[in-house]
């Protein structure tokens, strides 16, 4: 019980100087405001498909691998899950 308690501790405190030392950097605001409007993006790209999913029968969920995958690879990662999905299922 107390482990656990450590370790979301030490998680949350991590976290908390790894948003300290990016927003300290000049360029890191830019940064993390790039990320967060890809992962944006990336989630109405999957919306997106999953509301066309009755015109073509792909439907990918949006969790955090594919939400990564499209939000790291764009278009071309969108792309690659409906292929993944078309082949192996």
């Amino acid at each position: 019980m107390y482990t656990q308690y450590a370790v979301w501790g030490v998680l949350i405190l991590s976290s908390l100087m790894l948003l300290i030392v990016v927003l300290r950097n000049r360029s890191g605001g830019r940064l993390l405001s790039a990320l967060c409007l890809n992962v944006v993006v990336a989630a109405f790209l999957l919306y997106g498909l999953n509301l066309l999913s009755d015109y073509t029968h792909v439907e990918l969920p949006i969790n955090t691998a594919t939400l990564g995958t499209v939000t790291f690879l764009g278009v071309p990662g969108v792309l690659l899950l409906v292929g993944l999905k078309l082949v192996l299922i």
